[in-house]
C-alpha cells in the first residue's frame, strides 16, 4: 500500500480536479508531498521501531496509514487532500522501515533470501501496477467520485493487514530505558533537514524546483556534514545515535549496496513517469491502456524477484550483476523498438523487452537488499533499513526529475510532432541504461571484492554472531 500510493495517485489527478477543482500547485503537492515526506521520516521510523520493537511500530504506523487515507478519501477541498497527503506519507516513512527490520529479526540463513525474496517481488509489483490499479478503479466508480476510492480501499487492506499483524507478529520485550534517552533528537532534526534540502527541490522540478530552491543543495551538505559530526559526537559519548556512522564503515558490503540501490532506483523509478507521458499525451492511450503497457514489466519483476531470492545463498553477488545486464539489454531494446513501431502497436512491441527489464529488475532489488542487509547487527536492522530506503527514495526523486527534464527537452526541441515523442523516450531510456551501467560498475566491483575477501572470522566474531543468532531464535520461539 506505500509505495502504491506513490504512483496509484497520478492517474486520478484528473478525476480530482473535477471533483474538488484541484489547483496545478495543488496537484504538484498532492504527488511530490507524499514522496517528500516518505523519504523524509524513514530513517527516523526505523530507529523508533529499534527501540520502541517492530510490531508496535508496525501496529501503530499501520494504524496512521489508514487513518490518513480515509481522510485523503473524504477531504472536501485542496488543503485537506494536501494535509492527508503529507500525513499519509509520513506514515508509509514510518512503516516500511519495520518491513526489513521485522525480516532481519525472524529469519536466518536461506529463510532470510527467501523472505526478501518475497518482499522484492511485492516491491516490484506495486511499483509498477500503481497506474493500471488506478485506472480499472477510476473506471468502476466513475470519474467525478472515482478518485476517492483510490484511498479508501486502503481502508479494508489495512484493517485485514493489522488483524494480522496483531496476531502473528512476535511481542518485544519492554525496554527499561526511556524513549527520551533512547532517540537522538538533535540527529532526527540534522538528518530530517539534510533530506528535506535534497528532495525539496526535485520533488518541485515540474515547477521549477530546481531553478528555484538550488541553494538547498548546499544547505543539505552542510546540514549532513553536521550530521555526521553530531553522530559520531553521540557514539563518543556513550550514548544512543539516530544512525551509527560506523554502518557504513565497518559493516561489510553495507556501504557499496546501499549506494548500488540508490542509482539504480535512478534509472529504474525514473522511467514510470516519462512512460506515462508518452503514451498518454504522446501517443493518446488512456490511463488503463498507458498502465497495461508497462505491466509485462511488473510481471516479470514479481516472478524473478521471489526466485531470485531463494538463490542468494548460493549465487551471492552474481545475481544482481546479471539482473542489471538484463535491465540494460531490456531498456535498450525499449528504446530500439520505438523508433520503428506504429503508435498503435507500440504498446505491445515493448512488452517482451519490459518483459526482460523486469526480470531484470526482480534479481536486483531483493538480493541487494539481502546481501546489503546481512552483516547488519539486529539491533540495527531497522535504522539500517531505513537508511538504505532513504537512498532508494533519493534515487527515485533524482531519477524521476532527470529523466523527465531530459524528456520534456526533446519534446520541445524536436520539430516533427510525429518523431518527437518516440525520440525523446529513446533519448530518455538511453539516459536510464547510463545510470544502471554505473550501478552495475558497483555490483562486479562489489563481486570482486567478495571474492577477495577470503581471511576468516575471527573467533570472537564468530562466537558474537552465534549469540545473536541464538538470541533472535529464542525470541521467535
Amino acid at each position: 500500500m506505500g509505495l502504491l500510493d506513490v504512483s496509484i495517485v497520478n492517474v486520478a489527478l484528473p478525476s480530482i480536479q473535477q471533483g474538488i477543482g484541484l489547483s496545478t500547485g495543488g496537484v504538484q503537492w498532492v504527488v511530490s508531498g507524499y514522496a517528500l515526506t516518505f523519504g523524509l521520516v524513514l530513517v527516523s521510523g526505523g530507529r523508533l521501531g529499534d527501540t520502541l520493537g517492530r510490531r508496535r511500530m508496525f501496529l501503530i504506523a499501520l494504524s496512521a496509514f489508514v487513518a490518513t487515507s480515509a481522510l485523503a478519501g473524504a477531504a472536501p477541498n485542496e488543503l485537506m487532500i494536501v494535509l492527508a497527503r503529507l500525513l499519509q506519507g509520513c506514515a508509509a516513512g514510518m512503516l516500511t522501515p519495520q518491513n526489513t527490520g521485522l525480516v532481519q529479526d525472524l529469519f536466518r540463513g536461506p529463510e532470510r533470501g527467501k523472505a526478501f525474496g518475497l518482499f522484492g517481488a511485492v516491491v516490484g509489483i506495486s511499483t509498477a501496477v500503481g497506474p493500471v490499479l488506478g485506472g480499472v478503479i477510476i473506471s468502476v466508480f466513475g470519474e467525478p467520485d472515482g478518485w476517492r476510492w483510490i484511498f479508501f480501499v486502503n481502508v479494508p487492506i489495512g484493517a485485514f493487514a493489522f488483524a494480522l499483524a496483531w496476531r502473528l507478529l512476535p511481542k518485544a520485550p519492554r525496554r527499561e530505558r526511556s524513549l527520551r534517552s533512547e532517540i537522538d533528537f538533535a540527529g532526527v532534526v540534522l538528518l530530517g533537514a539534510a533530506v528535506l534540502c535534497v528532495l525539496l527541490p526535485l520533488v518541485q522540478s515540474e515547477q521549477g524546483g530546481l531553478a528555484k530552491l538550488w541553494w538547498l543543495f548546499p544547505a543539505a551538505a552542510v546540514f549532513g556534514f553536521a550530521f555526521v559530526r553530531w553522530e559520531r559526537h553521540t557514539v563518543r559519548r556513550n550514548r544512543s545515535p539516530l544512525l551509527d556512522t560506523r554502518l557504513f564503515t565497518t559493516t561489510p558490503g553495507y556501504s557499496s549496496g546501499a549506494a548500488l540501490g540508490s542509482i539504480y532506483f535512478c534509472g529504474f523509478a525514473g522511467i514510470w513517469l516519462v512512460f506515462s507521458t508518452f503514451f498518454q499525451q504522446g501517443l493518446g492511450y488512456t490511463a488503463l491502456q498507458s498502465g497495461l503497457a508497462v505491466t509485462s514489466f511488473a510481471l516479470g519483476s514479481s516472478v524473478s524477484a521471489a526466485i531470485a531470492g531463494r538463490l542468494v545463498p548460493r549465487w551471492g553477488r552474481r545475481i544482481t550483476v546479471s539482473g542489471l545486464a538484463l535491465v540494460v539489454l531490456g531498456l535498450g531494446g525499449v528504446a530500439g523498438i520505438v523508433q520503428l513501431a506504429t503508435p498503435s502497436a507500440t504498446g505491445l512491441a515493448v512488452a517482451f523487452p519490459l518483459l526482460v527489464a523486469g526480470i531484470g529488475g526482480g534479481m536486483v532489488i531483493s538480493p541487494n537488499t539481502t546481501l546489503t542487509l546481512e552483516s547488519v547487527p539486529t539491533a540495527m536492522a531497522g535504522v539500517a533499513g531505513g537508511a538504505l530506503q532513504t537512498g532508494q527514495r533519493i534515487g527515485t526523486a533524482i531519477g524521476t526529475a532527470v529523466l523527465a527534464s531530459v524528456f520534456h527537452a526533446v519534446v520541445g526541441a524536436s520539430d516533427s510532432a510525429a518523431e518527437r515523442y518516440p525520440l525523446a523516450l529513446s533519448v530518455s531510456m538511453l539516459c536510464a541504461i547510463a545510470l544502471v551501467l554505473v550501478a552495475l560498475c558497483l555490483a562486479v566491483l562489489e563481486l570482486r571484492a567478495r571474492r577477495n575477501q577470503t581471511t576468516p572470522l575471527s573467533k570472537e566474531e564468530r562466537e558474537r554472531r552465534d549469540a545473536e543468532c541464538s538470541s533472535a531464535d529464542v525470541q521467535r520461539s
